[in-house]
């Protein structure tokens, strides 16, 4: 099933969107809010699913309503815990390689992990917003998981039977304020701005057969001003899956209902399926050319992140952002 959260108050208003992303039904009855459908999943996904059924077979004709995915906050528009990972070692290795430093062997079987805000999730056509184009705003197109309650201690194989939903998500980076920040040895604060998240957020089992290794294996596409920038495969070199991103978290922690996990940005080492950030490109620019040539965005630049099924249909509704100085 696919499930949304349409702009109301500060938690938003749940609905149950149909398959196709063309409409939706309200479900008051089962629960106001997706973080409350969460909080008592076990009961709740059972109606829903009806809702869902009922929806898609043209049974709820009756109450549905053309969807918009421009009415929608983010599925969770607060979170409890927004946690993202680094999944994807190419990026990391780039990343080292630009700076001329050796990967740490911890690197290869301990993920890269930070905490970030969640107070304020964006939805999928709310602008980036920057005070400041000298910070160097940049995209990062991610797959995120929403978990139920997981207790401390889970394992990655334990973990897996956690994952209740899947989106999209643009982390937005803004790269110039990193390394003072990580100089000071205590992680991102100021660099890392509200996120953005995708209209839905599907139940794994609406991926057709993508979803397995706890990793979701499809091209995550993107778009920079109405062109092409890239479309990595989301599943084949994720080298920490989701599920083992969940433990890592579980080592020393539960993790409550609701809780969003991210990817890291998708990155694979065929630089012909192109690249899911700017700071990518740039790192490439500097091991192949001394240094970077490509800008960071801004004031008025669009992104575009979607992904498709077996038929090109967009699965989870496309983020669409322009940037907006304030």
């Amino acid at each position: 099933m696919k499930l949304a959260s349409l702009k109301h108050g500060r938690d938003g208003r749940l609905v149950v969107v149909s398959r196709d992303l063309a409409r939706y039904v309200e479900v008051p009855e089962i629960a106001a809010t997706l973080q409350a459908a969460l909080d008592d999943w076990a009961n709740t996904a059972l109606h829903l699913r009806q809702v869902s059924d009922d929806l898609n077979a043209g049974r709820r004709d009756h109450d549905a309503k053309p969807f918009d995915p421009a009415e929608c906050a983010a599925p969770l528009p607060r979170a409890y815990q927004w946690v993202d990972g680094s999944a994807y070692l190419n990026h990391v290795e780039l990343v080292r390689k630009a700076r001329n430093a050796e990967m740490p062997p911890s690197f290869y079987s301990d993920p890269l992990m930070y905490q970030g805000g969640s107070d304020d999730l964006l939805g999928a056509r709310d602008p980036i917003t920057i005070r400041d184009e000298a910070w160097g705003t940049d995209l990062e197109a991610e797959v995120a998981v929403i978990t139920d309650d997981v207790a401390i201690g889970t394992s990655a194989a334990d973990a897996a039977k956690h994952v209740r939903l899947v989106m999209l998500v643009n982390d937005v980076s803004l790269r110039n304020l990193i390394p003072t920040e990580l100089a000071k040895g205590f992680g991102f604060v100021l660099s890392k701005p509200a996120s953005a998240f995708s209209p839905v957020a599907v139940t794994p089992d609406e991926l057709e057969g993508h979803w397995h290794g706890d990793r979701l294996h499809l091209p995550l596409r993107v778009w920079l001003n109405g062109e092409w920038f890239g479309e990595p495969n989301a599943g084949e070199e994720m080298t920490f899956s989701h599920a083992d991103l969940i433990a890592h978290l579980a080592q020393t922690r539960r993790l409550g209902a609701g809780s969003i996990v991210g990817s890291g940005t998708i990155s694979n080492k065929d630089r012909a399926r192109g690249s899911c950030c700017l700071a990518e490109v740039r790192m490439i620019e500097t091991i192949e050319q001394g240094k970077p040539s490509t800008p960071f965005l801004k004031a008025g630049d669009t992104v575009k992140i979607d992904m498709w099924d077996s038929d090109g249909k967009s699965i989870f509704g496309s983020i669409e952002q322009t940037v907006v100085l304030a």
